[in-house]
Protein backbone atom coordinates (compact mmCIF):
# COMPACT_ATOMS: atom_id res chain seq x y z
CA UNK A 1 0.00 0.00 0.00
CA UNK A 2 1.59 3.40 -1.20
CA UNK A 3 2.03 5.82 1.76
CA UNK A 4 -0.45 8.65 2.46
CA UNK A 5 0.07 11.70 0.15
CA UNK A 6 0.10 14.85 3.01
CA UNK A 7 -0.31 17.94 1.01
CA UNK A 8 1.15 21.48 1.99
CA UNK A 9 -2.12 23.03 2.88
CA UNK A 10 -2.28 26.74 3.55
CA UNK A 11 -5.12 26.52 6.77
CA UNK A 12 -7.84 29.10 7.27
CA UNK A 13 -6.99 31.02 9.72
CA UNK A 14 -10.00 31.79 11.76
CA UNK A 15 -12.32 34.60 11.08
CA UNK A 16 -14.68 35.82 13.76
CA UNK A 17 -17.51 36.29 10.95
CA UNK A 18 -17.01 33.67 8.55
CA UNK A 19 -17.72 29.86 8.93
CA UNK A 20 -17.63 26.99 6.24
CA UNK A 21 -20.74 25.15 7.14
CA UNK A 22 -20.83 22.22 5.00
CA UNK A 23 -19.88 21.09 0.89
CA UNK A 24 -20.43 18.30 -1.01
CA UNK A 25 -22.13 18.04 -4.11
CA UNK A 26 -20.81 20.71 -5.90
CA UNK A 27 -21.99 23.82 -3.58
CA UNK A 28 -20.97 25.15 -0.42
CA UNK A 29 -22.70 26.06 2.28
CA UNK A 30 -20.81 29.58 4.37
CA UNK A 31 -22.02 31.99 7.18
CA UNK A 32 -20.52 35.02 6.11
CA UNK A 33 -21.00 38.43 8.24
CA UNK A 34 -24.19 36.42 9.88
CA UNK A 35 -25.60 35.59 6.47
CA UNK A 36 -25.89 32.01 5.40
CA UNK A 37 -24.72 31.57 1.76
CA UNK A 38 -25.43 28.35 -0.80
CA UNK A 39 -23.08 28.41 -3.92
CA UNK A 40 -21.28 26.22 -6.40
CA UNK A 41 -18.12 25.62 -6.12
CA UNK A 42 -16.92 22.42 -8.64
CA UNK A 43 -14.26 21.39 -5.88
CA UNK A 44 -16.95 19.91 -3.97
CA UNK A 45 -17.26 16.72 -5.52
CA UNK A 46 -18.01 14.46 -2.22
CA UNK A 47 -21.14 13.78 -0.42
CA UNK A 48 -22.57 16.43 1.60
CA UNK A 49 -22.60 16.08 5.71
CA UNK A 50 -25.61 17.98 6.30
CA UNK A 51 -29.39 17.18 5.53
CA UNK A 52 -30.95 19.16 2.87
CA UNK A 53 -33.31 20.78 5.49
CA UNK A 54 -30.17 22.03 6.42
CA UNK A 55 -28.95 23.81 3.19
CA UNK A 56 -32.50 24.94 2.45
CA UNK A 57 -32.04 27.45 5.45
CA UNK A 58 -29.54 29.29 3.04
CA UNK A 59 -30.74 33.01 3.07
CA UNK A 60 -29.38 33.45 -0.67
CA UNK A 61 -28.97 30.91 -2.84
CA UNK A 62 -27.53 31.07 -6.36
CA UNK A 63 -28.81 29.62 -9.29
CA UNK A 64 -26.60 29.29 -12.02
CA UNK A 65 -28.24 30.66 -15.22
CA UNK A 66 -25.08 29.60 -17.63
CA UNK A 67 -21.37 29.29 -17.83
CA UNK A 68 -21.50 33.34 -17.09
CA UNK A 69 -23.35 34.05 -14.15
CA UNK A 70 -26.93 33.24 -13.00
CA UNK A 71 -28.53 34.85 -10.02
CA UNK A 72 -29.44 34.71 -6.38
CA UNK A 73 -32.84 34.06 -4.71
CA UNK A 74 -33.46 34.73 -1.15
CA UNK A 75 -35.33 32.46 1.33
CA UNK A 76 -39.13 33.71 1.90
CA UNK A 77 -38.00 34.53 5.65
CA UNK A 78 -34.11 35.20 5.00
CA UNK A 79 -32.33 37.68 7.16
CA UNK A 80 -33.41 41.61 6.20
CA UNK A 81 -29.61 41.77 4.40
CA UNK A 82 -30.36 39.63 1.93
CA UNK A 83 -33.58 40.76 0.73
CA UNK A 84 -34.26 43.56 -1.69
CA UNK A 85 -32.78 44.15 -5.16
CA UNK A 86 -29.82 45.12 -4.09
CA UNK A 87 -28.35 42.80 -0.99
CA UNK A 88 -25.56 43.84 1.19
CA UNK A 89 -23.74 43.78 4.51
CA UNK A 90 -20.55 44.08 6.46
CA UNK A 91 -17.79 42.02 7.35
CA UNK A 92 -15.29 43.38 10.00
CA UNK A 93 -11.97 41.66 10.28
CA UNK A 94 -8.71 42.76 12.07
CA UNK A 95 -10.57 46.47 12.86
CA UNK A 96 -11.83 46.98 8.97
CA UNK A 97 -15.20 46.59 7.57
CA UNK A 98 -15.99 45.76 4.08
CA UNK A 99 -18.93 45.49 1.80
CA UNK A 100 -20.25 41.98 1.48
CA UNK A 101 -22.29 42.14 -2.38
CA UNK A 102 -23.70 38.81 -4.12
CA UNK A 103 -22.88 39.52 -7.79
CA UNK A 104 -24.11 37.56 -10.63
CA UNK A 105 -20.96 35.90 -11.64
CA UNK A 106 -21.27 33.94 -8.00
CA UNK A 107 -18.22 35.97 -5.80
CA UNK A 108 -19.31 37.78 -2.94
CA UNK A 109 -16.55 41.03 -2.73
CA UNK A 110 -14.10 38.64 -0.09
CA UNK A 111 -12.36 35.19 -0.65
CA UNK A 112 -12.07 34.00 3.33
CA UNK A 113 -9.63 31.60 1.91
CA UNK A 114 -7.04 34.31 1.16
CA UNK A 115 -7.04 34.62 4.73
CA UNK A 116 -3.42 33.13 5.71
CA UNK A 117 -1.68 35.60 3.16
CA UNK A 118 -3.44 38.32 5.11
CA UNK A 119 -1.90 37.29 8.07
CA UNK A 120 1.37 36.60 6.07
CA UNK A 121 1.92 39.81 5.08
CA UNK A 122 1.19 41.41 8.38
CA UNK A 123 3.41 39.55 9.80
CA UNK A 124 6.25 39.86 6.96
CA UNK A 125 5.91 43.74 6.92
CA UNK A 126 7.10 44.39 10.34
CA UNK A 127 9.82 41.83 10.52
CA UNK A 128 11.47 44.99 8.00
CA UNK A 129 11.96 47.67 10.36
CA UNK A 130 10.32 50.51 8.04
CA UNK A 131 8.34 53.30 8.82
CA UNK A 132 5.99 52.87 5.38
CA UNK A 133 6.94 49.59 3.87
CA UNK A 134 5.73 49.95 0.16
CA UNK A 135 3.28 47.20 -0.86
CA UNK A 136 1.55 46.54 -4.91
CA UNK A 137 -1.32 44.47 -4.99
CA UNK A 138 -2.05 43.41 -8.31
CA UNK A 139 -5.40 42.02 -9.61
CA UNK A 140 -6.38 43.36 -6.21
CA UNK A 141 -10.47 43.10 -6.81
CA UNK A 142 -11.96 44.44 -3.92
CA UNK A 143 -9.00 45.30 -2.30
CA UNK A 144 -9.23 43.33 1.23
CA UNK A 145 -5.37 42.88 1.42
CA UNK A 146 -5.18 46.13 0.37
CA UNK A 147 -7.48 48.06 2.78
CA UNK A 148 -5.86 45.47 5.74
CA UNK A 149 -2.04 46.67 4.71
CA UNK A 150 -2.97 50.31 4.43
CA UNK A 151 -4.38 50.05 8.21
CA UNK A 152 -1.36 48.66 9.55
CA UNK A 153 0.88 51.64 7.98
CA UNK A 154 2.03 50.00 4.59
CA UNK A 155 2.05 52.38 1.70
CA UNK A 156 -0.39 50.58 -0.93
CA UNK A 157 -0.55 50.56 -4.60
CA UNK A 158 -3.96 48.87 -5.84
CA UNK A 159 -4.45 48.01 -8.78
CA UNK A 160 -7.04 46.37 -10.99
CA UNK A 161 -8.72 46.12 -14.67
CA UNK A 162 -12.06 46.79 -13.48
CA UNK A 163 -13.47 50.56 -12.34
CA UNK A 164 -16.24 48.53 -10.64
CA UNK A 165 -13.59 46.68 -8.75
CA UNK A 166 -11.27 49.96 -7.59
CA UNK A 167 -14.76 51.58 -6.53
CA UNK A 168 -15.44 49.15 -4.14
CA UNK A 169 -12.35 49.01 -2.58
CA UNK A 170 -12.51 52.70 -1.95
CA UNK A 171 -16.27 51.96 -0.61
CA UNK A 172 -13.94 49.17 1.77
CA UNK A 173 -11.44 52.06 2.54
CA UNK A 174 -13.84 54.50 3.46
CA UNK A 175 -15.98 51.85 5.51
CA UNK A 176 -12.45 50.89 7.47
CA UNK A 177 -12.18 54.57 8.76
CA UNK A 178 -8.96 54.90 6.12
CA UNK A 179 -8.70 58.49 4.14
CA UNK A 180 -9.31 58.91 0.44
CA UNK A 181 -5.27 59.24 0.16
CA UNK A 182 -4.68 56.07 1.65
CA UNK A 183 -3.56 54.45 -0.75
CA UNK A 184 -3.03 54.59 -4.94
CA UNK A 185 -6.07 53.64 -6.78
CA UNK A 186 -5.02 52.30 -9.98
CA UNK A 187 -7.59 51.09 -13.13
CA UNK A 188 -5.13 49.55 -15.77
CA UNK A 189 -4.16 46.02 -17.06
CA UNK A 190 -1.59 44.02 -14.83
CA UNK A 191 1.11 43.84 -16.72
CA UNK A 192 1.14 46.58 -18.57
CA UNK A 193 1.33 48.77 -15.26
CA UNK A 194 3.96 46.55 -13.89
CA UNK A 195 6.22 47.15 -16.54
CA UNK A 196 5.82 50.92 -16.51
CA UNK A 197 6.77 50.85 -13.12
CA UNK A 198 9.95 49.04 -13.71
CA UNK A 199 10.85 51.77 -16.52
CA UNK A 200 9.73 54.22 -13.81
CA UNK A 201 12.41 52.26 -11.53
CA UNK A 202 9.60 51.81 -8.62
CA UNK A 203 10.22 49.29 -6.08
CA UNK A 204 7.87 47.59 -3.52
CA UNK A 205 8.69 45.68 -0.28
CA UNK A 206 5.87 43.21 -1.00
CA UNK A 207 3.50 42.29 -4.39
CA UNK A 208 0.48 40.33 -4.18
CA UNK A 209 -0.84 38.74 -7.60
CA UNK A 210 -4.34 36.34 -7.52
CA UNK A 211 -4.64 36.78 -11.30
CA UNK A 212 -7.55 34.77 -12.87
CA UNK A 213 -7.08 32.33 -15.70
CA UNK A 214 -8.55 34.86 -18.01
CA UNK A 215 -9.63 38.72 -18.36
CA UNK A 216 -9.17 41.68 -20.24
CA UNK A 217 -7.77 45.37 -19.35
CA UNK A 218 -9.52 48.47 -19.09
CA UNK A 219 -8.28 48.64 -23.43
CA UNK A 220 -9.07 45.43 -24.39
CA UNK A 221 -5.81 43.76 -23.13
CA UNK A 222 -6.14 40.08 -23.03
CA UNK A 223 -4.75 37.98 -20.13
CA UNK A 224 -4.23 34.40 -20.84
CA UNK A 225 -2.54 32.83 -17.15
CA UNK A 226 -0.60 30.23 -18.69
CA UNK A 227 0.86 33.00 -21.81
CA UNK A 228 1.13 35.80 -19.29
CA UNK A 229 2.19 34.73 -16.53
CA UNK A 230 5.98 34.37 -16.69
CA UNK A 231 6.71 37.29 -18.43
CA UNK A 232 4.57 39.37 -15.68
CA UNK A 233 6.99 37.23 -13.05
CA UNK A 234 9.80 38.60 -15.17
CA UNK A 235 8.26 42.34 -13.92
CA UNK A 236 7.72 41.65 -10.59
CA UNK A 237 11.37 40.36 -9.97
CA UNK A 238 12.48 43.83 -11.40
CA UNK A 239 10.66 46.13 -8.98
CA UNK A 240 11.26 43.82 -5.75
CA UNK A 241 13.32 45.46 -3.07
CA UNK A 242 16.67 43.87 -1.89
CA UNK A 243 14.04 42.50 1.07
CA UNK A 244 10.84 41.76 0.09
CA UNK A 245 8.31 38.98 -0.21
CA UNK A 246 5.75 38.22 -2.95
CA UNK A 247 2.44 36.25 -2.77
CA UNK A 248 1.10 34.70 -5.93
CA UNK A 249 -2.08 33.08 -5.91
CA UNK A 250 -5.03 31.29 -8.41
CA UNK A 251 -8.02 29.28 -8.72
CA UNK A 252 -9.79 27.16 -11.37
CA UNK A 253 -6.52 27.01 -13.12
CA UNK A 254 -5.18 23.94 -14.18
CA UNK A 255 -1.48 24.25 -12.96
CA UNK A 256 0.12 22.55 -9.80
CA UNK A 257 1.55 24.31 -6.44
CA UNK A 258 5.14 22.58 -7.63
CA UNK A 259 4.88 24.80 -10.73
CA UNK A 260 4.20 27.47 -9.37
CA UNK A 261 6.99 26.89 -7.06
CA UNK A 262 9.12 26.63 -9.67
CA UNK A 263 8.12 30.25 -11.17
CA UNK A 264 8.42 32.04 -8.06
CA UNK A 265 11.78 30.85 -7.84
CA UNK A 266 12.61 32.33 -10.51
CA UNK A 267 12.33 35.81 -8.44
CA UNK A 268 16.16 34.58 -6.93
CA UNK A 269 17.34 33.26 -3.89
CA UNK A 270 14.88 33.41 -0.78
CA UNK A 271 12.44 31.68 0.82
CA UNK A 272 9.96 29.59 -0.92
CA UNK A 273 6.74 27.64 0.32
CA UNK A 274 3.89 26.45 -1.70
CA UNK A 275 0.50 24.32 -1.72
CA UNK A 276 -2.92 24.57 -1.49
CA UNK A 277 -5.46 27.28 -0.24
CA UNK A 278 -7.78 25.81 2.27
CA UNK A 279 -11.11 26.30 3.96
CA UNK A 280 -11.61 24.42 6.96
CA UNK A 281 -14.83 23.96 8.14
CA UNK A 282 -15.54 23.96 12.62
CA UNK A 283 -16.88 20.65 13.25
CA UNK A 284 -19.43 20.75 15.52
CA UNK A 285 -18.41 20.01 19.56
CA UNK A 286 -21.00 16.57 19.46
CA UNK A 287 -19.65 15.53 16.27
CA UNK A 288 -17.32 12.45 15.53
CA UNK A 289 -17.46 12.90 12.11
CA UNK A 290 -14.81 15.46 10.65
CA UNK A 291 -16.50 17.66 8.18
CA UNK A 292 -14.61 17.87 4.65
CA UNK A 293 -11.70 20.83 3.96
CA UNK A 294 -12.48 22.25 0.71
CA UNK A 295 -9.62 23.36 -1.25
CA UNK A 296 -9.65 27.07 -2.45
CA UNK A 297 -6.80 27.28 -4.79
CA UNK A 298 -2.84 27.05 -4.89
CA UNK A 299 -0.57 29.47 -3.61
CA UNK A 300 3.20 30.17 -3.99
CA UNK A 301 5.06 32.37 -1.68
CA UNK A 302 8.59 34.14 -1.65
CA UNK A 303 10.56 36.05 0.59
CA UNK A 304 14.13 37.01 1.29
CA UNK A 305 15.04 39.48 4.43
Amino acid sequence: MPPAVQPATFETVPLDQYELVDSGAGEKLERVGGVLLRRPDPQALWSRQLAENEWARADLTFVRESDRGGRWEARADAVKAARGRDPHWHFEHAGARFVIRPTPFKHIGLFPEQAPNWQHIAQFLPRLGLERPRLLNLFGYTGVASVLAAKAGAEVTHVDASKTSVTWTRENAELSGLKPDCMRWIVDDAHVFARREVRRGARYHAILLDPPHYGRGPKGEVWQFEEHIAPLMESVRGLLEPRACVILSTYAIGVSPLSLANLISELGPGEIEAGELVLAPRAPAASKTPRHRLPAGFCARWSRL
